[in-house]
């Protein structure tokens, strides 16, 4: 990325299911969805939003292997996107187990997620 213009942050969980991705893709859409960028095209090579690059940084506490990255990747409209994963985020208990609703344990997977937007 040459130019780094903003940096958004989110956390998302997914409280039944123990699905990584699924947490994942809410972190990011919580980091990006109350954001609006009106300049953004003024700044970018070309006036395109699909010069934009985007690097998405993933802290997820477990289950790294089944993280669906193009999922992931789908929640951004626009540009490059790549997507980084390290050790973070959390597992605590939901306080209960659903079987109807897929849960192989009580816990809940929480994410966190940075969003870097440049070009």
């Amino acid at each position: 990325m040459e130019q780094l213009v903003f940096i958004e942050t989110g956390m998302g969980v997914d409280v039944h299911g123990q699905n990584v991705t699924k947490a994942a893709v809410r972190a990011v859409k919580n980091a990006i969805h109350t954001n609006s960028m009106p300049g953004i095209k003024n700044i970018l090579p070309e006036q395109s939003l699909d010069n934009m690059v985007v690097n998405i940084k993933l802290a997820a506490p477990c289950d790294h292997d089944k993280l669906d990255l193009e999922e992931v990747r789908s929640a951004i409209p626009y540009g490059t996107v790549t997507v980084e994963v390290m050790d973070g985020g959390m597992l605590t208990t939901s306080g209960i187990h659903l079987e109807e609703k897929e849960d192989k344990n009580d816990l809940m997977y929480i994410v966190n997620a940075s969003v870097e937007v440049g070009y």
